[in-house]
């Protein structure tokens, strides 16, 4: 009776299992779909304009009108130096022009004389040009006028036109005089431009807009062009940089002007975006990396420099790729590889495994879309053994 229960046993049992045996092994298709995640890297943000404020001109510090953490716009005034031999210099300068333009203007009246005189030599000349004339005429007859008349007259045409070369003469010396002074002018004018412009150096005005993030200097203080210390620290915050180190395998999925998400510790629940901008254009020998810069609003000043960000660097391929069951692919000693269905047998195709994608892992070999793979596969299914 035992062996006759046994018997049956078997039976059913042989009877289910014979037809999941004929089924063979679960195939699945490989998939083919665009390459789209993104990776964690380390980013930096920076202030968009940065600037040490320096004093252009020797002085003493006179008032200091914003201190660490004022608002300031473009233009507004925020150190007042002294500087007192600075005024005795313009003073002097000053001076100076105004000795200029009074010769000048001397120099102009007496060449207005000048000509004056010219003029009339020239009429005197003319009056005697039209007696010698005359007595010339009247000479052609005998006993009219004597030949000393004549000559007489003749010199003293002469002389006048001697006369007038030589005021001709003084008149353009006197130009070059006046010439000459103009230019005097002109060069203590320019002084006293450049002191005028070293007195506006006294008052330093902030650049753009922006925030005093340091405070160096207090009344009192010598400063110049030759101090080490900056005045202020200026910074511009209501933009920033984020520059983030993108490897070398990732550079050449960046678009510029592309959106990119980072967060930062301070506020783990909220997420920021910058738009990518500028970039090195060359690696870091050392890290392999290329500095990318993303532009970032900071309406809210939320963020700030200094801080450290967590980029949610995106990577897309240009070409898809293909996909399989995580559970598809076999790792030996020896080999990874899938088993591909091919004419109805096994064949051990070898692959690279890429990144994965849920219950999909990325293969890399001589695979095509729509191809069957084994879904569990192992290395217990011989190449060319029947799968169906």
């Amino acid at each position: 009776m035992a062996s006759k229960k046994f018997f049956w046993m078997v039976l059913i049992t042989g009877a289910l299992v014979y037809p999941a045996l004929a089924q063979g092994p679960e195939l699945v298709a490989v998939v083919s779909k665009p390459v789209f995640r993104t990776i964690a890297i380390p980013g930096e943000i920076h202030p968009f304009l940065n600037v040490a404020l320096r004093a252009r001109v020797s002085g003493y510090v006179e008032r200091v009108l914003a201190d660490r953490g004022s608002v300031v716009k473009d233009g507004q005034l925020l150190v007042e130096l002294s500087a007192p031999e600075m005024k005795a210099q313009i003073a002097e300068a000053e001076s100076k022009v105004q000795v200029v333009d009074g010769d000048r203007v001397q120099a102009e009246a007496k060449l207005v004389s000048m000509q004056s005189t010219l003029a009339s030599l020239e009429a005197t000349l003319a009056a005697s040009q039209a007696t010698y004339d005359r007595l010339k005429i009247a000479s052609e007859t005998p006993g009219v006028v004597s030949g000393n008349e004549l000559d007489i007259a003749l010199r003293t045409v002469e002389a006048q036109r001697a006369s007038i070369d030589a005021q001709k003469g003084s008149i353009q010396a006197q130009r070059a005089t006046i010439e000459s002074i103009r230019n005097g002018k002109a060069a203590a004018e320019a002084a006293l431009r450049a002191l005028k412009e070293m007195e506006s150096y006294l008052r330093v005005t902030a650049p753009f807009d922006g925030v005093v993030t340091e405070r160096i200097v207090h009344p009192g203080a010598l400063v110049g062009p030759g101090s080490n210390e900056p005045l202020l620290i200026l910074q511009q915050i209501s933009r920033l940089r984020v520059t983030v180190a993108v490897p070398e395998e990732n550079v050449g999925a960046m678009a510029k002007g592309a959106k990119v998400v980072f967060q930062v510790p301070a506020y783990p629940d909220r997420n920021f975006s910058g738009t990518i901008a500028r970039r090195a254009q060359a690696l870091d020998q050392k890290t392999r990396t290329m500095a990318v810069e993303l532009d970032v609003m900071n309406p809210d000043q939320a963020l700030a420099p200094g801080m450290y960000a967590t980029v949610k660097w995106p990577v897309q391929r240009a070409q898809p790729a293909l996909y399989v069951p995580r559970t598809s692919v076999v790792v030996t000693t020896e080999r990874t590889f899938v088993i591909r269905e091919k004419g109805g047998k096994a064949e051990w195709v070898n692959v690279t495994r890429g990144a994965a994608d849920g219950d999909l892992v990325e293969v890399i070999g001589p695979l095509q879309a729509g191809d069957k793979v084994v879904k569990r596969a192992n290395d217990e299914l011989r190449e060319g053994i029947p799968l169906r």
